[in-house]
């Protein structure tokens, strides 16, 4: 059995719809990624099934840095800082106001110990599938447009082989072990700029018509483990 990919960058969005944070190693849980979605401003007035803000109703939402600390007490703090440089906790008044303000939605704060995902846990696409879409759209390639977890570099097939593990088990690094559950079906988040949310409708327009709305996918956990940048990932079955 050889590698199908590598690593190439971990990351996790510890605010839902906020920048997301790289991460040399992290420990792929039952539950995904650690502190990954673990908070989400929720539209106060929603009745729908989701009910969530994002940088759908409110792009800025992605200038928003948050940062995950762990105190010698072993609780895990997060803070966020504004894109006007102020850093503010995540459960302050003055945060969610702000927000409250800027987004014109009555809003409260979820903790969600187990993430407020979209479909699943994990989600991952690959350099290959990244730059074609940059070079289709006519785009810059921009792997945080599609915020994934774990961004791989294909060791075998070319762009969008990774559709073909729907179904399948990838053995991640040495012990994890993850289910490819469904192909990732893209909105209107990769139409933005992940830094200065500049609109580039391109790029959605171009996964719907030559890739069938389609690029990454989800997963979950079956075996937790630690992982790191540049570990193999196998297609076990």
């Amino acid at each position: 059995m050889h590698p199908v990919a590598k690593i190439l960058q971990l990351a996790r969005y510890p605010v839902k719809s906020m920048r997301g944070e790289s991460l040399p190693a992290t420990r792929l849980t039952l539950q995904g990624v650690p502190e990954d979605r673990r908070y989400a401003f929720v539209q106060a007035g929603s009745r729908s099934a989701f009910p969530w803000l994002t940088a759908r109703q409110m792009p800025e939402l992605l200038r928003y840095i948050p940062a995950v600390e762990v105190e010698k007490s072993g609780e895990v703090v997060v803070a966020v800082t504004a894109p006007s440089g102020e850093t503010l906790p995540i459960d302050s008044d003055e945060l969610r106001l702000e927000i409250e303000s800027r987004s014109g939605r009555a809003l409260f704060l979820l903790h969600d110990g187990r993430g407020s995902y979209d479909a699943a846990p994990i989600s991952l696409i690959s350099r290959q599938t990244v730059a074609r879409i940059a070079k289709e759209s006519e785009t810059e390639e921009n792997p945080w447009r599609y915020r994934p977890n774990l961004l791989v570099d294909l060791q075998e097939g070319g762009e969008f082989e990774e559709l073909n593990w729907v179904g399948r088990v990838l053995r991640v690094g040495d012990v994890a072990r993850v289910a490819i559950t469904q192909a990732d079906q893209r909105c209107v988040m990769t139409t933005l700029d992940p830094e200065s949310t500049d609109s580039s409708p391109s790029v959605l327009r171009c996964i719907v018509k030559n890739h069938a709305q389609c690029a990454g996918v989800y997963g979950t956990v079956l075996t937790p483990g630690e992982v790191r940048t540049g570990d193999p990932i196998w297609l076990e079955s």
